[in-house]
């Protein structure tokens, strides 16, 4: 008898299927219209972001009104910012007015921040009679609209709620302050809150220093800024930035080549304040130093920095480098033209400026009013009477520029120094502007040129009401009373300028 041999146990592969419990479904269930509402929610917000026009914005407000979205603070936020970017700001304000439940603090700084200056201003007071209380996110967005208005008034009343509610120690709110204080030209009241403040950042610091800039003070924003425990790029940009416009550029490179050592990176800005300094500073080499380095730092395709440049090479005295800059310039606007034609006028070349015009004119560039304060410059320098005549006559019905009293001064002074006195002086009667000190100024160096001490004498008395303090006006006349031979005449001028208590300039010539 054979025995057979036993076997194991037999093992079923069959496909294990776990059953939820009864809680885990009611579970599941209960979270499928939290995932629903997570989803509509994104769509909606997704949708918001994308709208472009107000239909749009319609569109999305029945939803959420359907939906009751519109109770999401997050969701309304968006819709408020949507309407905010398309210049539908004042359709989000009618709604956010009749919002139920009543928008909470984050709303109101949200809409506080798309509304124009008056309207923000106006919801910010509202806060205090819904029983809310500014945070320190509501006291920066109103202090914009406050800078908007240059309402300094306001601005203070704002500064008295802030330390009522005790915001004032939040370095936030501070900087606001300051920038609210400094951008109304109150940097002394800017000062007091920065002094005030026990915890500074660097945006603090950079508002103070920025905020003397402003008011041209920039002796002490380099003293500020020199205190600075931290500095970043706004920092140095500021400084220089401030030097360079107070035509001070020999310090503006100093804290260029400071910041360089300091193996901080200059932005566009900041290159465009240094170029600003070598123009003032006339230094051809420098300016090269930093075209070199515009082109290492890939800034030479940069339209501005460009114009900038052709700028500096004109008035550095190296107009074939201008030239080369604007020749290689891929794009060009009004400004670059315009900056050519004047920096070719600067150098006498008035045939090359009206020949870059004609090209202008073929690339179908519109002029503009400095266009044709550059053309008449020219005009002036190279002596081109007919041309100039020609132009001033044409800028209204031809190109459809009003004429100013730039224009008019350099229409004056073309035909002045071409000896067309009586000419300069009926344009000057029949000018619909008030003269100023460069129109007769340019008839006193005229009459100079052309020895007519009447007309000099005339325009000297105009001078003396304008800038009574100016040594050279009084130096021309009195030469111009000198050469003619008219000596008692010219001791008159000596004498007035004494009893005036007129100091002569050095290097003037008075005899």
């Amino acid at each position: 008898m054979s025995v057979r041999p036993r076997r194991g146990p037999c093992i079923a592969k069959a496909k294990v299927v776990i059953k939820p419990t009864q809680c885990e479904s009611k579970a599941k269930e209960a979270d499928r219209p939290n995932c629903l509402n997570r989803q509509m929610n994104l769509r909606l917000v997704s949708f918001l972001s994308h709208c472009s026009s107000l239909k749009h914005i319609r569109q999305a407000h029945a939803f959420m009104v359907l939906t009751a979205l519109q109770n999401d603070n997050v969701i309304f936020a968006h819709f408020i910012q949507a309407c905010s970017s398309l210049g539908h700001s004042t359709y989000a304000y009618m709604v956010f007015n009749h919002k139920k439940p009543k928008p909470n603090i984050y709303l109101y700084n949200t809409m506080i921040n798309a509304l124009s200056p008056s309207l923000a201003i106006s919801l910010y007071n509202n806060i205090f009679a819904t029983g809310l209380r500014p945070d320190t996110y509501s006291v920066p967005c109103v202090l914009k609209a406050v800078i908007r208005l240059s309402a300094v008034d306001v601005g203070r009343q704002i500064h008295c709620q802030v330390i009522g509610t005790g915001l004032d120690s939040d370095v936030c709110v501070g900087t606001s302050l300051v920038r609210m204080y400094s951008f109304c030209e109150c940097v002394l009241d800017a000062r007091k809150v920065f002094d005030g403040m026990s915890m500074r950042d660097v945006a603090l610091w950079n508002a103070m220093v920025t905020g003397y800039v402003k008011v041209a003070d920039v002796d002490n924003a380099w003293k500020v800024f020199k205190r600075m425990p931290e500095r970043d790029l706004i920092s140095w940009t500021s400084v220089i930035a401030g030097f360079a416009k107070m035509k001070r550029p020999k310090e503006a490179v100093m804290v260029f080549r400071r910041m360089q050592l300091e193996n901080m990176e200059p932005d566009e800005v900041t290159i465009l304040a240094v170029i600003s300094a070598c123009a003032h500073l006339g230094s051809v080499v420098l300016g090269e130093r930093i075209h070199n380095y515009m082109q290492k730092r890939g800034f030479s395709g940069k339209l501005h920095l460009n114009n900038a440049l052709i700028d500096m090479y004109a008035k550095s005295g190296n107009i074939r480098k201008a030239l080369d800059v604007f020749q290689s310039m891929k794009q060009r606007s009004v400004v670059t033209w315009t900056t050519m034609m004047s920096g070719l006028a600067l150098h006498g070349l008035g045939r090359e400026t009206i020949g870059m015009f004609s090209q202008m004119e073929s690339a179908l560039v519109k002029p503009n009013e400095v266009t044709f304060i550059a053309i008449l410059s020219a005009c002036s320098h190279a002596g081109l009477v007919e041309m100039g005549r020609w132009f001033f006559s044409n800028m209204a019905s031809r190109y459809g520029i009003q004429l100013k009293v730039e224009h008019y001064g350099c229409m004056t002074d073309l035909l002045g120094r071409a000896g067309y006195l009586q000419e300069a002086c009926e344009l000057v009667k029949g000018m619909p502007f008030q003269t100023n000190a460069a129109i007769w100024g340019s008839l006193l160096a005229a009459s100079n040129i052309h020895g007519d001490a009447e007309l000099g004498e005339h325009a000297l008395q105009q001078l003396m009401m304008l800038e009574p303090q100016n040594s050279g006006n009084y130096t021309l006349l009195s030469n111009i009373y000198a050469a003619s031979g008219s000596w008692d005449e010219s001791g008159m001028i000596r004498k007035v300028m004494r009893d005036t208590g007129v100091k002569k300039m050095p290097g003037g010539r008075c005899f």
